[in-house]
């Protein structure tokens, strides 16, 4: 099975593939304190995860499934 979203893609890259994922970063927002697509849309989910201190994993797999479901 190959993957539809990696850790060193952009917010812009996997939103703009897969409609589907925005959810997923808006339901991250209040844990990153702010909105994550108006500030990291050019970060890669590995850099965002990190600087937000959010689930490197959680967020991968609830990406992942939205990207599948479309």
């Amino acid at each position: 099975m190959s993957r539809h979203v990696t850790p060193d893609m952009t917010l812009l890259d996997i939103v703009h593939r897969y409609r589907a994922t925005e959810p997923v970063f808006r339901a991250r927002d209040e844990q990153a304190g702010e909105c994550l697509l108006c500030k990291a849309l050019f970060e890669t989910v590995a850099d965002v995860a990190a600087r937000y201190g959010l689930d490197l994993d959680a967020l991968m797999a609830d990406l992942e499934a939205a990207a599948e479901a479309e």
